[in-house]
């Protein structure tokens, strides 16, 4: 058998871009629980004092957007102007339109809608054009790679941490990062675990290293995949005080591979956060996760991608791809031909069945938006095996 490594990251709340994430999809939030038909297409800036609320919102309801970001940031930990960014004192400026009406031609009334069909899962057509993939293994129970399943699990341990008081000195901003290491297709060991936290001017390099390890790698790192080769590197700057939005301007769909599959699987490109459902960026991607991890559960195959592929304006997908990577059970275009027996993939069908117009989106834009059992999250259900089974005989 070979060996190969692989590495992933992901990064705390309080990094600018996932500081951005939230605040956009806080925004959603608060408008589907008022208006769950709203059009949101919400994006946003940080850097240093200043937030920048930007973006297409076709709403019949009011939300106050700067008290949004006020109440985010304080959430995420810049409360305190030590840190150099504080929800209470920074600028918030919003620039806000309503959706373009070409877009709308066709998310209010799809080409099969236009064309007779009475369907009413065929009435909407995508928001966009694009590509979306899902993924899904059986590394780890959640049907994640190990590498971003332990990444997400240390940063928002370093997270918690730094919440209930048992390293006050850390700040919000931090990434961690794992590199794994296989034997063929086994997990092996874990090769490296690199961990970069904010923290208070006055504390040691010595010190930060000491509590890292024991109260944030430790408790989430199984002890049987590390070894006396494993590298652990804690702050190899020396030096993390400046963080934030004053260390680095932050962006809304930055970090779109911290938010799927740790660069373990291929993305379409498109961000998540601060998307009504109606964005197929965001929907069927939820949906190719949901296919890909009942595929894997069924037992028809150990790891899985899937392809989704739209038009905007209309409601079926152009392509459906399956991947097993040589794993399969079956041949994947027979796979292809059961997920579309046992799936309904049109945008209305998706949303629908997942239930995606509801106020869930803030959860999700740390820590990552799949894999999520810690969380009621509809395309994380594996309730879908039997029909794929069923659908192949």
């Amino acid at each position: 058998m070979f060996v190969k490594l692989f590495t992933s990251e992901s990064v705390t709340e309080g990094h600018p871009d996932k500081l951005c994430d939230q605040i956009s999809d806080a925004v959603l939030d608060a408008i589907l629980q008022e208006d769950a038909e709203a059009h949101v297409a919400c994006e946003v800036t940080a850097t240093t004092g200043m937030i920048h609320v930007m973006g297409e919102i076709t709403t019949s309801c009011y939300v106050d957007i700067p008290a949004i970001v006020r109440d985010v940031v304080r959430e995420v930990g810049y409360d305190d102007p030590k840190c150099g960014f504080n929800g209470n004192t920074c600028g918030v400026v919003t620039s806000i339109d309503t959706q373009s009406p070409d877009i709308a031609l066709g998310v209010n009334e799809s080409l099969e809608a236009k064309k007779g069909e009475t369907d009413e899962n065929s009435l909407i057509g995508a928001g966009d054009q694009g590509m979306m993939f899902g993924y899904a293994c059986d590394e780890t129970p959640e049907y994640m790679p190990m590498a971003i399943s332990l990444a997400h699990k240390l940063a928002k341990q370093l997270a918690a941490v730094r919440k209930d008081g048992t390293l006050k000195y850390l700040r919000p901003d931090g990434k961690t990062q794992v590199t794994v290491e296989y034997d063929g297709d086994q997990v092996k060991r874990i090769d490296a675990i690199v961990v970069s936290t904010q923290h208070d001017e006055e504390v040691k390099q010595e010190r930060l290293k000491k509590d890292v390890v024991k109260y944030v790698i430790k408790p989430i790192v199984p002890s049987e995949l590390i070894d006396s080769n494993t590298r652990i590197y804690i702050n190899p700057t020396g030096r993390f005080v400046i963080g934030g939005p004053v260390g680095d301007s932050g962006l809304t769909g930055r970090k779109i591979i911290v938010d799927t599959y740790g660069g373990y699987g291929r993305h379409g490109g498109g961000a998540f956060s601060g998307k009504d459902p109606t964005k197929v960026d965001r929907s069927a991607a939820y949906a190719a996760r949901y296919v890909a991890k009942n595929i894997v559960a069924a037992g028809l195959a150990r790891k899985c991608e899937v392809e989704l592929a739209y038009a905007i304006g209309v409601a079926r997908p152009v392509s459906i791809m399956v991947d097993t990577f040589g794993t399969g059970t079956v041949d994947d275009g027979r796979l292809a031909e059961a997920v579309q027996k046992a799936f309904d993939l049109r945008p209305t069908a998706i949303i629908k069945e997942l239930d995606l117009r509801r106020p869930i989106y803030r959860q999700l834009a740390a820590y990552g938006h799949m894999g999520r059992e810690d969380l009621d999250i509809t395309w994380e259900r594996t309730d879908r095996t039997e029909a794929l089974l069923n659908a192949l005989k």
